[in-house]
């Protein structure tokens, strides 16, 4: 069964060149020019990946994910959008996307990005060391099956992405993961040493673990990655 995506942009030129180009890949592509018939569409149908630009009338990219993801929907969201600002990209971030592109972008990339969010959304045992099982680091608990966390009696609550870096890093509890590793692994794409994505995350999972009351479990190594370790 092909993958199927619904594409959500106001701009007829963009919308009508990402489904033919989409398609060719094999995709099956649902297209919507606002935020209002993409959220309509979206509780209607099955997608697995979304692609949303943030600049839309009537409800705009941000507001459709944060209502989807305020109801429990898990599919995986690109956003796209003209704002090249760190704080714009923050704000795509904070409601609940998984991945920020912003324009003009080139196709490679958007496909590129696209396949790593829908090889994420399979569960598949983790690369770098044994699957399955309740996973600890001091206080904390990691379901992966149920994919939750918890740091003594408090839940951690934490999006797709932001769990499965924890995830990823606690499972090498010491190993210092490079950022080409992290990319690759949590993203299927490594978008080089400019990109912010991963430090944004890093900051995300060590607000919401002090959230909880958690010591910094996650620590950084300058220059070359970021290690799980005990406090």
């Amino acid at each position: 069964m092909p993958s199927r995506v619904l594409v959500a942009d106001d701009d007829r030129a963009i919308r009508e060149s990402l489904a033919r180009a989409l398609e060719l890949e094999g995709y099956e592509v649902a297209v919507v020019a606002d935020g209002v018939e993409a959220l309509a569409l979206a509780r209607k149908d099955t997608f697995d990946a979304l692609v949303l630009d943030v600049m839309m009338p009537h409800i705009d990219g941000l507001g459709v994910c944060r209502v989807l993801r305020a109801a429990g929907e898990r599919t995986p969201v690109l956003m796209l959008t003209a704002r090249v600002e760190t704080s714009d990209r923050v704000a795509g971030l904070d409601a609940g996307a998984d991945d920020y592109l912003p324009k003009p972008f080139e196709l490679d990339e958007l496909l590129a990005r696209l396949r790593a969010l829908l090889r994420r959304a399979i569960p598949a045992a983790d690369a770098f060391g044994p699957g399955g099982g309740a996973l600890r680091l001091a206080a904390l608990r990691i379901d992966p099956a149920a994919r939750r966390a918890w740091w003594t009696d408090s839940e951690v609550r934490l999006s797709k992405t932001e769990f499965d870096l924890l995830e990823l890093m606690v499972r090498n509890e010491g190993v210092v993961l490079e950022h080409s590793t992290l990319y690759q692994r949590i993203w299927g794409y490594d978008f080089g040493t400019n990109s912010k994505n991963l430090a944004v995350y890093v900051g995300y999972l060590r607000r919401k673990l002090a959230d909880v009351g958690a010591p910094n479990l996650i620590h950084t190594v300058r220059g070359v990655g970021y290690a799980a370790r005990r406090p």
